[in-house]
């Protein structure tokens, strides 16, 4: 099986505008929590004319640190990629300050999980100026990026290839600190399994995460993904082969090495497992039990 191996060595002061390549600029949020790590990442693409990437959440403190990072330039557009509340809600007040339209692939139209409600609750309210849809691309100078729709964590999710670097904004879609959280009903397993393939034929040379450090050579950390994934899912099938019924008997024996604060998000990746699982005719569910198909 493919080592799935994090990099947690990233501690920035949020806020501060920390330049990742001669096109790309990084302001991190100041949110941290289990399930955002350090913090949101926004980053600015270009000199100039430039484009803002994941605003982040409605903070009037990051508010003022995008301010102070865009001074003198004139941002263009403002791309999300996903609308979950630790990524899309500053667009608003953004557009307002610059006068930027915002683009992503649309809004969601699915409720939000019920129960536990995490910093990635989704923003209902985000709706962009323009949809974007797979290879449309958005350019100012220096700089062009184009859009990669990555369903899965999101249904709204995409990505945003910088053509230039060959780097790729890949949101919560694959992060080097942690593995993404799927959270039905929006969330699907099935998609983000397709979408974690997509992302092997393309050429990228850097991911740019919407959490945590970038990522150099990122295929193989994409490789480690899909690994995981199918072992989560087999252990899921194993487990409930063995005479689990619930969701919280399956996460308590899938999950046991994972810190019991985050066993409410991965209850709701295990949940997107068992849908899948369904969804392919391995498992039955009724009623909330599962049992072999």
């Amino acid at each position: 099986m493919t080592d799935l191996r994090f990099d947690r060595d990233f501690d920035p002061a949020p806020g501060v505008a920390v330049p990742l390549s001669p096109t790309v600029r990084r302001v991190l949020a100041g949110n941290p929590s289990p399930y955002t790590f350090r913090g949101t990442s926004t980053f600015i693409v270009g000199k100039g004319q430039v484009a803002v990437i994941d605003p982040g959440p409605d903070d009037e403190n990051h508010l003022e640190a995008l301010r102070h990072a865009l001074r003198g330039e004139t941002v263009t557009h403002i791309l999300v990629t996903h609308s979950h509340a630790d990524h899309s809600p500053l667009a608003r007040r953004l557009k307002e300050m610059t006068g930027a339209r915002t683009f992503a692939y649309g809004p969601v139209e699915a409720p939000s999980p019920t129960g536990l409600r995490l910093d990635a609750s989704i923003d209902h309210d985000f709706a962009p100026d323009v949809s974007l849809a797979e290879g449309d691309a958005v350019t100012g100078p220096g700089w062009t990026l184009e859009a990669v729709f990555t369903p899965g964590h999101m249904s709204n999710h995409m990505c945003f290839a910088l053509t230039e670097e060959k780097a790729l904004f890949a949101g919560d879609h694959v992060m080097a600190w942690a593995t993404s959280v799927i959270a039905p009903p929006d969330g699907d397993m099935g998609q983000y399994f397709s979408s974690l393939r997509k992302l092997l034929e393309r050429e990228d040379q850097v991911y740019h995460p919407g959490h945590g450090p970038s990522r150099r050579e990122p295929r193989a950390l994409v490789r480690g993904y899909l690994a995981h994934r199918r072992m989560r899912e087999e252990a899921i099938r194993t487990r409930v082969e063995q005479g689990a019924r619930t969701l919280g008997e399956i996460v308590a024996a899938v999950y046991a090495e994972v810190d019991p604060k985050l066993h409410g998000a991965a209850a709701l990746s295990a949940q997107a497992h068992l849908d899948h699982l369904v969804a392919q005719g391995k498992l039955r569910a009724a009623e909330g039990n599962y049992e072999a198909a």
